[in-house]
């Protein structure tokens, strides 16, 4: 996806207009996001998408090389790429708009072509800005080749089968997107809990539900641990959860246990929303060390 990122003072009404002090515009989509945060903190990552046959799909693509991605599985669709308005209010809040675009390209056949990439590979991170039969058949795959998958529901899909989220090893919402998949409250902790239990019985192996500024809430058969967020004066926020993604996926890929990965990826995450943008606001390894050093 390509950003689109108006900074307002706050949002407009109905029928009304605004002057906005600030407009950006930068790479993202979520799984660019997690693949580029990924590698910046050194892993070796392969990425699977479709881009647009146009001006932003270039300049996609190089981004992709820039960052060091394998774009074996980087195809290119006759439509347009896909765009994300973002609009980021004084308190660093955010909201989206999502256009697909040559993401609904990224199909099944797709992925019969980059069979040996996903046999493998450590970890599989799904998200869904891409249809959801895409994502079905790499589960699929996976489970054949017994690689471990990370599905991300985002944006949430109120179709989303539970068949199929029930053979993930870490399926990764935020507390609106637990909300639309269970029909169950989230307004607290004991209500997300619940809801994450809910999931949990269904068959779900790991739940990592995001809080945002509360940090994560990791549920599995056996236990259930909340993994406190790292304090920070925050600037932006947009992108912040795709960071706290891919940062978990590398931590985990290189032999981490669940909860150091967790709070691993809570301190990446907030090291991002100290800084504006989306993948500009991701650091790398050595930024991240030079970070935690006691000042």
């Amino acid at each position: 996806m390509i950003d689109l990122t108006t900074y307002v003072n706050r949002m407009p009404v109905a029928g009304e207009t605004l002057e906005a002090p600030d407009f950006t515009m930068g790479f993202g989509g979520k799984g660019a996001n997690q693949a580029i945060a990924a590698a910046r903190l050194g892993s070796r990552v392969g990425f699977i998408s479709m881009v647009g046959q146009d001006n932003f799909g270039e300049q996609q693509l190089a981004n992709f090389k820039a960052n060091h991605l394998d774009v074996t599985g980087v195809g290119v669709s006759q439509k347009n790429s896909g765009t994300a308005p973002i609009f980021v209010d004084p308190s660093a809040d955010n909201r989206i708009l999502i256009i697909k675009g040559a993401n609904n390209d990224l199909t099944p056949a797709v992925l019969d072509q980059h069979v040996n990439l996903i046999q493998h590979t450590k970890l599989i991170v799904l998200q869904q800005e891409i249809p959801l039969a895409t994502n079905y058949h790499a589960i699929d795959l996976a489970n054949k080749s017994h690689v471990p998958v990370l599905l991300n529901p985002a944006p949430a899909n109120r179709d989303l089968n539970l068949t199929h989220v029930s053979r993930v090893d870490f399926f990764a919402p935020n507390e609106t997107e637990l909300a639309t998949l269970t029909g169950m409250p989230t307004g607290n902790l004991t209500e997300i809990k619940a809801a994450a239990r809910h999931l949990i019985d269904l068959g779900v192996k790991n739940l990592l539900v995001t809080l945002g500024a509360k940090g994560v809430l990791w549920v599995c058969a056996n236990d259930c641990q909340l993994i406190d967020a790292i304090k920070v004066q925050a600037v932006d926020t947009t992108g912040a959860g795709d960071a706290f993604i891919g940062a978990f996926a590398h931590y985990f890929a290189q032999g981490e246990d669940v909860p150091r990965a967790l709070h691993h990826a809570n301190a990446y995450a907030a090291l991002t929303v100290t800084r504006r943008g989306t993948q500009t606001s991701y650091p790398t390894a050595a930024e991240v060390e030079r970070a935690e050093q006691p000042s």
